[in-house]
């Protein structure tokens, strides 16, 4: 029998967490159950089956609403039952800080100054 290799802690569901996993470009989903989750990784029970999806890289949706997510990889696959690790998303650039004649409420703009015309 093989060892634990597992080293943090782990939250049980006795009857599991709805949820769904879903291909990274949106192209497959299925509904699926989490098991145990820690901070880095979980168990996943996957509804229908696994054939012809690949399974390596792919989204934890944990909401049916708003974006709760994790991106994982997976570790282990054993008929419906899949081991995944968490992996960290792609971080997505800041959008540039708009210039303040872009604003959508500007303040005051500052007073226009003049310098007053030389003639000698």
């Amino acid at each position: 029998m093989g060892s634990e290799r597992r080293n943090f802690d782990r939250v049980l569901f006795g009857r599991g967490y709805t949820a769904r996993i879903m291909a990274i470009d949106g192209t497959w989903e299925r509904q699926c159950r989490i098991g145990d989750v820690s901070e880095i990784g979980a168990k996943l029970t996957i509804q229908g089956t696994v054939d012809g999806i690949d399974t390596r890289e792919f989204f934890l949706v944990l909401s049916t609403i708003g974006s709760a997510h994790r991106r994982c990889e997976r570790v282990w696959l054993n008929g419906d039952e899949i081991g995944v690790r968490f992996l960290r998303d792609h971080p997505t650039p800041r959008p540039a800080r708009r210039e303040w004649a872009q604003a959508d409420h500007p303040v005051d703009p500052p007073a226009e100054t003049h310098e007053p015309d030389k003639h000698d």
